[in-house]
């Protein structure tokens, strides 16, 4: 089990915070190019790639702030 400061965990949940916010901006980025049927698929595609990395560094973030505990 990995054991945090306090410091440690808080700048780890300033992380998860910024970046949850992104993977929402991305997500209404997305909708938004999406709907306009003028945007460059290409664009939006690396926009998916990238709101993709943020969703596995959120699950990595997550694991480690809110570990399972088996009871």
């Amino acid at each position: 089990m990995l054991v945090l400061s306090k410091e440690q965990e808080a700048q780890l949940g300033l992380e998860l915070a910024t970046k949850r916010q992104e993977h929402a901006d991305l997500d209404a980025a997305i909708h938004t190019l999406t709907q306009s049927r003028v945007a460059d698929r290409m664009l939006i595609q690396r926009l998916k790639k990238r709101k993709l990395a943020l969703k596995d560094r959120i699950v990595q973030l997550e694991t480690i702030l809110l570990p399972d505990i088996i009871a």
